[in-house]
């Protein structure tokens, strides 16, 4: 199968993302081996993968976490640095993650903080870390139950996508992954919406809407690495999504929470498109949560500013609009 190469060129940092199937059997070529590696991954993740790793990668260590949002904390943080310091890991050696969004970001955290930054590279297996996370250079931990509140902006080396991986997820995950690219098009890309919206086999044609998906945020990343402007665009879905998210302590996955986040924020016509699509793939559309807490979480996420929040609004598909709201003003959207 043909593989997709793209190049993300920033000031300072550049790298390739490499899409295609098989490719974890044949990841030696895009690494320097000479040197110690710490593959972070967790037990969500098959063995098979990890072996293939390691494989290519003859001086590595495995760190194996246990799967779940929640274990994105300082914690884990502490014994994975606990362990490179066993290991005498120094500047020249290199982080891997492999495993889903959780695993990226936490590796990517400590790569960024080890002895100031050493290399890292990340083997997404997920779709939601293939299409969301995989590119772009943020990374953090969680704390105070404040999601993703400490991090960095420190991007890859390289992003190895193989497409073999999503075949060992279940379709829930699969779909809730699939919502990133629903959003990015809903954003920026009416023909890739409408192509995943009426796309008869999503599987089969996943490669493409990967790449597709890429393109965007490719472009949006390196006009704005540090999200200082039009990064932000890629939070649609996300203010009041990761509030759900948290409030329901994770029982809905990520995807699941970013669309029902997007309705919020969408014209009745740009609603009713979002619905469609969200329902073709078998995604929920509203759930039950606890309004106080979820005005909270909003009111300390990150973004949070003088009570006041940058929100993403879609009128119509394929375009959008910024909109400063009060958290009072989202608050009135809850039901």
């Amino acid at each position: 199968m043909k593989k997709h190469i793209i190049k993300i060129n920033l000031d300072a940092n550049s790298y390739k993302i490499i899409i295609g199937s098989n490719i974890l059997s044949n990841i030696k070529r895009y690494f320097d081996t000479n040197r110690k590696f710490l593959i972070i991954t967790d037990d969500n993740v098959p063995k098979a993968y990890i072996k293939k790793v390691r494989l290519a990668l003859p001086r590595s260590y495995v760190f194996t976490l246990k799967h779940g949002e929640n274990n994105k904390n300082n914690a884990n943080y502490q014994k994975i640095m606990n362990n490179l310091i066993k290991h005498n890991f120094d500047r020249s050696d290199a982080i891997v993650a492999v495993g889903g969004g959780m695993v990226g970001d936490l590796a990517g955290f400590v790569a960024s903080t080890y002895m100031r930054g050493i290399a890292f590279y990340n083997i997404p297996t997920t779709l939601l870390s293939q299409v969301d996370s995989s590119i772009g250079g943020k990374t953090a931990i969680n704390m105070s139950k404040v999601k993703n509140i400490v991090g960095a902006f420190y991007q890859p080396k390289a992003v190895i996508i193989d497409t073999d991986t999503l075949k060992t997820l279940t379709e829930r995950e699969f779909y809730s992954g699939l919502v990133e690219a629903i959003k990015m098009s809903a954003t920026f890309d009416k023909r890739l919406f409408n192509y995943i919206k009426n796309c008869k086999d999503v599987y089969r044609h996943i490669d493409y809407i990967i790449y597709r998906s890429l393109l965007i945020k490719k472009k949006v990343v390196e006009k704005d690495e540090k999200e200082k402007g039009l990064r932000k665009v890629l939070n649609f879905g996300h203010t009041i999504g990761h509030a759900i998210e948290e409030a329901k302590n994770y029982r809905l996955l990520h995807g699941e929470c970013v669309g029902i986040g997007m309705l919020y924020f969408s014209s009745p016509k740009a609603r009713e498109n979002i619905e469609q699509i969200l329902r073709r793939y078998n995604l929920p559309t509203t759930c039950t949560y606890d309004k106080k807490k979820v005005l909270s979480l909003i009111k300390h996420d990150k973004k949070s500013k003088d009570n006041k929040i940058s929100t993403i609004h879609v009128d119509k598909i394929g375009r959008y609009k910024v909109r400063t709201l009060s958290i009072e003003d989202i608050g009135k959207l809850l039901v």
